[in-house]
């Protein structure tokens, strides 16, 4: 599954290692998240939408509506 979670961190002007440090885990796991190379656990995913203010549908593209569920 190809996140959309580089685009929007780089939308928000964020470098992998300030996002890393906001979920609390290190740089290099999060580059493999981006890549691809690693799932990315549920609760990352949660935390990732809170952060971009959108929704995990979003995120995982399942819609291009980046507003979140009300």
């Amino acid at each position: 599954m190809k996140l959309r979670i580089r685009d929007l961190r780089e939308d928000s002007d964020l470098t992998q290692q300030r996002v890393a440090e906001m979920l609390m885990c290190d740089q290099s796991l999060y580059s493999k998240y981006e890549r691809g190379e690693r799932p990315v656990p549920l609760e990352i995913i949660v935390k990732l939408a809170d952060l971009y203010e959108t929704s995990i549908d979003y995120l995982v593209g399942r819609t291009d509506n980046k507003k979140p569920y009300k």
